[in-house]
């Protein structure tokens, strides 16, 4: 206590008002004077003061200000002690070194922040004997050290090599004061000399520390000597490793240092952002998206060239957009639903009624799946006309296996880019329509349906079809790159499933790359299943109506779908039952009812006339008439064959829009009739004196094939014998010159049509007996079925001959 005392006093008594008289400071404080032999002591933290050079010194532990102020009262010099531990804040005698430095303060100052500075110059070594008591900071009896002005041989050898290394030092050191350079010139004292390249070597404390404890000239210099040459060879290694960097610094490395120094200073006017964060923020994004090694490897070097673009340029956005890309597509990311074939059989019967075929072919493919997973399993392709459920089958199966749905509609696409996508080097370049709807789908497994495969265009851009079939061959579709990312993406976890209308029109290689599931028309039961089960509930949630307000009947849907609809699926019968929904919810909106019940006397009030009829008694009640079924897009279809002679020259004439292989089965027809003309008790002159007129009404309508063949023999035989077919028979199949009957196809769907317009038997070639397993039992069992192996099984049962 009494020595902090002493320390406040010394402190409260202003350096600047000191008395010059030593002793009267030292009475004045109760502490006893300060020996001849003895030095006020100062420790030091990393500093070394070596002799006859001048440092500036901060001073701000209070007994070492308390020990300067009274040293400049008392004219005394001080004792400099370098610390053995820098982070000791009190150190006692055994924390400092034994050997130091004698110091004159040759100014003392207070700054206007109250630190204390004081700049001093050293004259002599010291060695410390020991430290006397009583003080209120460290004081020690001193031994001290006068330099030998003596010069040897040796020595002076010594001092001409320490000048040429100081100067060789000096040389690589940048901006060296010259005022250095000419005292190292001028100085010949050994002892000066070392003294002052000492202080000016870049080493570390403890090294300057040792040279001042080397009171031995001679060992003093080769130490010196020694620390000299090592930093001179550090200094001309980091100027020969700077100079390299700056040669090897070319243009774009110049340009980011001027970049960066450009967001600096936007960052400070509050102009420009930092991308620093956006990078990095990509760099995890690329390690969190798991990417195979290649793709990795390619993400990190477009990172790389990011990082030393300016933000600015229209490179930047482009790479940015790229990389976004390439982080946001599910590379390793799956569903992971497992395949159940019970609730998966359950999912379909709850989505779809019917197609009992086309459910347990989609089962035997999710067996196959859940069995073999890694399989590489066909790609299946519904085939069938609009509105028969394509979609909404491929909605079922994602659902039924727990996977994402995603659907790209490829209707009408001419250009290949479509499917890879546009290089990077186009602006405004895109991945393709695959990579699209993968990323979409946030999975690399979903269900992807390909819808209107049948509809795809081609043109100068190339041809997308062909784009498509690397896409869904099994065998390739693991490494489809698309031209915008230029990288191998995995598609064979895809379930691919692609629609189509018609076959024809799908090029042949890329249709042996799926597997073909033909999707019929539905009969007019199952329409009306269909519209009990589904269609009625969804228009009424579609047109805010509830089950109390609206109801419909059978008998009503029936009338829809026979006077209204024909058509193989089921959207105009939906569109039809939300007409007439529409109509009740705008009587219950207007008050006039608050709830009602639509029966079949309703609907031609609500609905109009009649759109279609039964038309086949009024068109076959004459000669020359027969009724044939035809094949469409859209479903089947009754024709009506009409021929008719009148007196010419034997010519043929044929209209209503018929295509080539059309014509010529009327011309076979004919051919037909006239080698068997005695047969079928026919006179030559009819054909000799009379022109023959075949005609297939809807004539804006182009019809093609050869399935009307039978139906144009049996109609110009009616017309040359005015024999009337009976109407309600239909028929189909391509007859020969020999009188055979030929095979067709579309055979359920040209049944299902003639069971739609009340024709009673129809008549098939024999060959087609196979396809009578995929008509429905209902029509079955509705139809009377006539086999045909030669043309004279026709007319005994169409005219009864």
């Amino acid at each position: 206590m009494q020595i902090k005392n002493l320390i406040d006093k010394l402190l409260d008594s202003p350096a600047n008002n000191a008395e010059p008289s030593e002793s009267k400071q030292e009475t004045s404080l109760d502490f006893p004077a300060i020996p001849n032999d003895a030095l006020i002591i100062i420790p030091m933290r990393g500093t070394v003061l070596f002799p006859q050079n001048v440092s500036a010194l901060v001073v701000g532990r209070k007994p070492s200000v308390a020990a300067v102020q009274h040293a400049v009262r008392s004219e005394k010099p001080i004792g400099l002690l370098m610390q053995l531990q820098d982070s000791d804040e009190n150190p006692d005698p055994d924390a400092l070194h034994s050997i130091g430095t004698v110091a004159e303060i040759l100014r003392y100052l207070t700054a206007p922040d109250g630190s204390h500075h004081i700049v001093c110059q050293g004259v002599q070594r010291f060695r410390v004997q020991e430290f006397l008591p009583g003080y209120p900071f460290l004081v020690a009896r001193c031994e001290f050290y006068q330099e030998n002005g003596v010069s040897t041989k040796d020595i002076e050898a010594r001092v001409i090599t320490l000048k040429q290394k100081a100067l060789e030092m000096l040389a690589q050191t940048r901006q060296a004061p010259a005022e250095l350079v000419n005292a190292i010139q001028s100085i010949t004292s050994p002892p000066m000399l070392a003294d002052l390249v000492a202080s000016y070597l870049i080493t570390k404390p403890e090294e300057k520390q040792e040279l001042l404890a080397l009171f031995d000239i001679q060992e003093r210099l080769d130490r010196l000597l020694e620390l000299l040459n090592y930093q001179t060879e550090v200094l001309k290694l980091s100027n020969k490793i700077s100079e390299l960097t700056q040669e090897t610094m070319g243009r774009q490395q110049r340009e980011f240092v001027l970049r960066e120094q450009m967001k600096a200073i936007q960052k400070e006017l509050g102009e420009g952002g930092d991308s620093a964060a956006e990078i990095e923020e990509i760099g995890k994004a690329i390690a969190a998206a798991k990417m195979p090694e290649e793709v990795e490897k390619q993400a990190r070097k477009e990172l790389g060239r990011l990082q030393h673009m300016s933000d600015a340029s229209g490179e930047y956005s482009m790479l940015r957009t790229y990389l976004d890309w390439l982080t946001d597509l599910p590379w390793s990311k799956a569903s992971t639903g497992l395949i159940d074939i019970a609730n998966a059989r359950e999912i379909l019967n709850e989505d779809h009624y019917g197609l009992e075929k086309i459910k347990q072919r989609i089962l035997e493919f999710l067996a196959v799946r859940k069995l073999n997973p890694n399989g590489k399993s066909p790609i299946l392709c519904f085939v069938g006309p609009p509105g028969v459920g394509k979609t909404s089958l491929g909605r079922s199966i994602a659902r039924a296996t727990g996977r994402e749905f995603v659907r790209a509609s490829l209707g009408g696409l001419h250009d290949e880019a479509e499917i890879r996508g546009h290089r990077r080097t186009y602006i405004g370049a895109l991945p393709g329509n695959i990579i699209q709807s993968i990323r979409k789908a946030g999975v690399n497994n979903p269900v992807f349906m390909l819808d209107e495969l049948d509809k795809l265009g081609s043109g100068f851009h190339g041809d997308p079809s062909s784009a498509l079939l690397e896409v869904l061959d099994p065998e390739q579709n693991s490494t489809f790159r698309d031209n915008y990312l230029a990288l191998p993406f995995d598609l064979s976890h895809v379930m691919f499933i692609g629609t189509a209308n018609i076959l024809d029109s799908i090029p042949a290689p890329l249709r042996d790359r799926m597997e073909v599931i033909e999707l019929t028309g539905y009969t007019s039961d199952e329409k009306l299943q269909i519209a009990k089960r589904y269609l009625v509930r969804r228009q009424l949630e579609s047109n805010g109506l509830t089950a109390e307000q609206c109801a419909i009947t059978d008998s009503a849907i029936l009338c829809i779908i026979q006077d209204y609809t024909r058509e193989a699926g089921c959207r105009n019968l939906e569109r039809e039952i939300g007409s007439v929904f529409r109509h009740v919810a705008m009587q219950i909106a207007e008050g006039v009812t608050a709830n009602s019940q639509i029966d079949n006397e309703h609907i031609p009030v609500i609905l109009g006339a009649r759109k279609f009829e039964s038309e086949v008694a009024m068109r076959t009640s004459v000669p020359g008439v027969a009724t044939g079924l035809a094949w469409t897009p859209v479903g089947g279809d009754i024709l009506f064959i009409e021929a008719a002679r009148y007196p010419g020259k034997g010519n043929l004439i044929l209209t209503g829009q018929l295509g080539d292989v059309m014509k010529e089965s009327a011309q076979a027809a004919l051919s037909l009739i006239k080698s068997r003309a005695q047969s079928l008790g026919l006179s030559q002159e009819l054909f000799e004196k009379n022109d023959i007129h075949v005609h297939v009404p809807a004539g804006a309508i182009p019809k093609d094939g050869p399935s009307a063949g039978v139906a144009m023999f049996t109609a110009l035989y009616s017309a040359f014998s005015e024999r009337i077919v009976r109407s309600d028979i239909a028929m189909t199949g391509e007859i020969s010159l020999r009188g055979l009957v030929l095979p067709v196809g579309g055979i359920k769907e040209k049944v299902i049509a003639a069971a739609r317009a009340d024709i009673k038997t129809v008549m098939l070639p024999t060959r087609n007996q196979r396809d009578l397993e995929e008509i429905p039992e209902t029509i079955r069992n509705q139809l009377q079925f006539i086999w045909l192996e030669k043309v004279d099984d026709i007319l005994a049962v169409a005219t009864g001959t």
